[in-house]
C-alpha cells in the first residue's frame, strides 16, 4: 500500500485528490495548520472525512514539516497548500509568499535532508504567465507574474526545478489552470456566480456584482485535474506539465451560462463593481495541454458549459441555508 501526505488536504483540490487515492488503494493522511480545529468541511462532504489520518502541519516552520514527514513517511506528497486567492494576495503580499514559496522550500529540503526518494508534486499555477497575449502557453512559455499570489508561485516553481536538477529530487509542478467545482467556498468568483443564479432564480431580489467581464480563461473541472497530478508522480521521469483544457471563455460567458441554467437572463441580475476590479489583472489566460497528452495520456473531458452545469446541480446542496 502507497502512502500518500497531502499539504492542504481541507481544500477543493486537496479533498477530491484524497477521494482519488483512496480509491487507488492508498493510504493518506492530509494536513492543516491546526488539524484539531479544522472543520474539514469538504472531505465530509464526500464522504471520506473517517478513511483519512490528519495531522497539523505548518509549512512555514521546517521543524514542524520534518517532524510531520518524519512520521508518516510518505512515497508521494502533494503540496496543495497555502494562500490560495489572486485577489486576497493583493491584500496579504507577505502571507501569500511564505505560504507558497517558503512553504514549497521547507518541504524540498526537508526531503533533501532525509534523503528519501519521496516524490513531490507542487501545485503551479496558470497565473505565472501572465497575459498569454491571445495565444494558449506552453511548458516553454515565459513567465510574467501580475499578483503576489503569481510571483509566489513562480518562485516555488523555480525552487522545485533547482531542488530537481541540484540533488536529483523526483519533483515537479504542474502549472494549472483554473478548475472549479461544487467545494470552492464564494469568495471564488465562479462558485460565486452560481450561487447567486440560484438564490435569484429562487427569488432573491439580490443584484451581482462582478469587476471584468471581459477577462478570458480556461475553466475545467477539478476532479479531472486531480487525476493529472496524480498521473505526473507516477510517470518515468519528473516533468513540470501545463494542464489545462486548451480552450478559453470570457467571464460574461461564464455568468451567461450560469444564469442561462435557471433560466435567466444575466443581464437583468448583474451590475458592475468598480471596488472588485485587481491593480493588475490578466485579460487573457489559456493552456495548451498537448504535452501532458502525449506523456499521461491526459486531457480535459469537461468543458466551461459542463463546469457551469456541475456546479449548478450541486448547488442546492450547498447554499440550502441561504434560501430567500
Amino acid at each position: 500500500m502507497k502512502k500518500a501526505l497531502i499539504c492542504g488536504i481541507s481544500g477543493q483540490d486537496g479533498a477530491y485528490l484524497a477521494q482519488l487515492l483512496l480509491e487507488k488503494g492508498y493510504q493518506v493522511t492530509g494536513t492543516s495548520r491546526d488539524a484539531q480545529i479544522t472543520p474539514f468541511t469538504n472531505l465530509r462532504r464526500l464522504g471520506i472525512l473517517d478513511r483519512v489520518s490528519l495531522a497539523s502541519m505548518v509549512l512555514t516552520d521546517f521543524r514542524s514539516v520534518l517532524q510531520t514527514l518524519a512520521k508518516a513517511q510518505p512515497d508521494e506528497i502533494y503540496n496543495l497548500a497555502g494562500q490560495s486567492s489572486v485577489g486576497l494576495s493583493f491584500d496579504q503580499p507577505v502571507e501569500t509568499l511564505e505560504s507558497i514559496a517558503t512553504g514549497t522550500l521547507n518541504l524540498l529540503e526537508a526531503i533533501r535532508f532525509l534523503g528519501w526518494r519521496t516524490r513531490l508534486y507542487n501545485a503551479g499555477s496558470s497565473e505565472c504567465f501572465g497575459d498569454t497575449g491571445g495565444q494558449p502557453a506552453d511548458e516553454e512559455t515565459a513567465f510574467h507574474p501580475r499578483s503576489p499570489y503569481a510571483v509566489a508561485k513562480a518562485t516555488a516553481h523555480w525552487l522545485v526545478a533547482n531542488y530537481r536538477d541540484a540533488y536529483g529530487l523526483f519533483a515537479c509542478t504542474g502549472i494549472l489552470f483554473n478548475h472549479e467545482s461544487p467545494l470552492r467556498p464564494e469568495r471564488f468568483v465562479t462558485r460565486k456566480i452560481v450561487a447567486a443564479a440560484r438564490r435569484i432564480a429562487r427569488g432573491s431580489p439580490e443584484r451581482l456584482r462582478l469587476g471584468n467581464l471581459a477577462i478570458h480563461r480556461d475553466w475545467g473541472w477539478a476532479p479531472e485535474y486531480v487525476d493529472a497530478m496524480w498521473r505526473m508522480l507516477q510517470h518515468d521521469q519528473p516533468e513540470d506539465l501545463v494542464i489545462a483544457t486548451g480552450t478559453t471563455h470570457s467571464l460574461e460567458q461564464f455568468v451567461a451560462a450560469a444564469f442561462e441554467t435557471y433560466g435567466l437572463d444575466w443581464t437583468s441580475h448583474v451590475e458592475p463593481d468598480s471596488t472588485l476590479l485587481r491593480p493588475s489583472d490578466i485579460a487573457f489566460n489559456a493552456g495548451n495541454p498537448a504535452k501532458a497528452r502525449r506523456l499521461l495520456n491526459w486531457h480535459a473531458i469537461h468543458q466551461m458549459p459542463d463546469v457551469v452545469r456541475l456546479m449548478a446541480d450541486a448547488e442546492p446542496q450547498t447554499v440550502a441555508s441561504r434560501d430567500v
